[in-house]
């Protein structure tokens, strides 16, 4: 951390230490050079990205599932809606992580940049890296994230067509459109999702001595749905 600090200085956002993992966190404007650094310095030669992946911190501090009343035999409920907590998130929606790796070195680092909502831009690495080319295709399609001078970024995991980005925490679990095969037209078609939401309460389930209880989940519309 003391190296990091000293060559890179007032381009680090932050720098922390962690669980055993090093993080530093950069300004986009600075992100361009400081990745060209991690990579080409003798001391800290990160030749290779392992991952790049997005978070999205929407509903970062609210939790609705808080309880303080299971016990350690049998079940309880998980939730109650007096118990939620909720704490507005202070900054910017996403954060583009990247992890890093020094064989040389035998040293891990994990990046982080955020981003705006409105526009989620940010510089492209992989003239540094190659293999961010799938990992910034990914997070295109599933965050929404927008990487300048990517040289072809477009949706790799769902179809080109898709409307949204299915890990964004305000994408419906269920989605917006199912697809089936109709066999009078004689292709896929995408219509209205049928599913139904439903909020399911968990219960906790413990064993007990030499015995294990299996708690049924509740059934829709019963009494403990």
């Amino acid at each position: 951390m003391k190296q990091l600090g000293e060559i890179f200085e007032d381009a680090l956002v932050a720098c922390e230490e962690g669980f055993g993992e090093v993080m530093i966190e950069v300004s986009k404007d600075d992100l361009l050079d400081v990745m060209k650094q991690l990579r080409d310095h003798d001391d800290l030669a990160f030749e290779q990205l392992i991952d790049l992946t997005v978070v999205d911190y929407l509903t970062y501090g609210q939790d609705e599932w808080a309880t303080t009343e299971a016990t350690s035999v049998g079940f309880g409920r998980g939730r109650e809606e007096s118990q939620a907590v909720k704490q507005a998130w202070q900054r910017e929606r996403f954060a583009v992580v990247y992890h890093l790796l020094s064989i040389a070195h035998n040293r891990r680092l994990r990046v982080k940049c955020f981003v705006k909502e409105n526009r989620p831009t940010i510089p492209s690495v992989i003239g540094i890296w190659a293999s961010a080319n799938w990992y910034e295709r990914e997070a295109f399609d599933l965050f929404g994230i927008l990487f300048t001078g990517h040289p072809d970024l477009r949706r790799i995991m769902t179809d080109y067509g898709f409307v949204g980005h299915p890990f964004r925490k305000d994408f419906p679990l269920i989605g917006n459109v199912e697809l089936r095969f109709d066999a009078k037209q004689n292709r896929c078609v995408y219509e209205p999702v049928s599913i139904e939401p439903r909020v399911l309460v968990p219960r906790v389930i413990r064993k007990h001595k030499d015995e294990t209880i299996y708690v049924a989940a509740p059934e829709p519309g019963g009494k403990d749905g």
